[in-house]
């Protein structure tokens, strides 16, 4: 049964008229006078009377309003409710991200998203994994990476990850300052797994005197800025893994002329005609609070 027919008919019999059941419909007078005449065609009764005055239904017209109006306006209410079709993002956003930019950057961005729309929950999965985001039914993920290419996926560059030198007060006070990028080869460094082991760290001035070998190589961010908080070495990490720190005084920034951008942030979503509400206020948050932190720098 086609519902737009069915519409079509529960329009004149509410008006009990063609033009204004037209009027109300936006469609001409002849397409909901072939409309009704089509449903009238494939129930196989008649369902109106027709004079050049008046409308009025039949028994069978009457029998079968009595039950579809009811029907159409639940239909209508229901497709009106959907999530997306609101004017205020609601329902649940799946979110998926690596462990340390969910607990250094996602919590605040999180509590200040629902506070902001109370229509919404949120399922955040923390792992290093990356995650299937259609196959396991998530709305975004937050993904560091020098780039991203997946034809089924939108991804959105968001911000450049930087990553500078730091090393705790307690450390420099027992082993110095490096001042320059030659003195780096003389002090204990703290590494990243998914980085070499060796650093090879250089400008076009000035090389350091050999290469400095990690003494303690860990595949987790937090850990390896515990590490050098700590006191155990030198450490390259994201700014915006440091940055808390340095404002409370535990970690210091050395060779200041030293940074590079290791990587971007992206936002990762599934393709989609239209980017659902939810899922739009989620990212909008996300590089609001990136442009007003002093960790990743959001572009332009």
């Amino acid at each position: 049964m086609d519902l737009d027919l069915l519409a079509t008919f529960d329009a004149v019999a509410r008006t009990a008229s063609f033009t204004a059941a037209a009027r109300a419909l936006g469609a001409p007078k002849s397409s909901v006078s072939r409309g009704v005449a089509r449903l009238e065609a494939d129930l196989g009764v008649q369902l109106l009377f027709r004079t050049t005055r008046k409308v009025s239904l039949t028994a069978a017209g009457l029998a079968l309003h009595e039950r579809v109006a009811p029907l159409l306006r639940q239909l209508s209410a229901a497709v009106g409710s959907l999530p997306e079709r609101e004017e205020e993002p609601s329902g649940e956003l799946r979110v998926t991200a690596p462990v340390d930019l969910g607990v250094l950057f996602l919590a605040e961005v999180v509590a200040r998203y629902t506070a902001r729309h109370p229509g919404v929950s949120v399922s955040l999965h923390l792992t290093g994994r990356v995650v299937d985001l259609v196959g396991e039914g998530f709305d975004v993920a937050l993904r560091v990476a020098p780039r991203l290419a997946d034809s089924t996926l939108v991804v959105r560059r968001v911000a450049p990850v930087v990553v500078q030198l730091f090393a705790s007060p307690l450390y420099l006070a027992r082993r110095g300052t490096p001042r320059t990028e030659a003195d780096l080869a003389q002090h204990d460094w703290v590494a990243f797994r998914s980085g070499p082991q060796r650093l090879r760290i250089a400008t076009p001035r000035e090389a350091i005197g050999g290469e400095p070998r990690a003494r303690i190589v860990a595949d987790d961010l937090l850990f390896v800025r515990d590490a050098v908080r700590a006191g155990a070495g030198v450490g390259l990490l994201p700014t915006f893994v440091a940055e808390p720190d340095v404002l409370a005084g535990t970690l210091v920034r050395v060779v200041p002329r030293h940074e590079r951008t290791a990587g971007w942030l992206h936002l990762v979503t599934p393709a989609a005609r239209q980017v659902p509400r939810k899922v739009a206020a989620f990212r909008e948050l996300v590089v609001e609070l990136l442009r007003s932190r002093a960790g990743p720098r959001a572009p332009g």
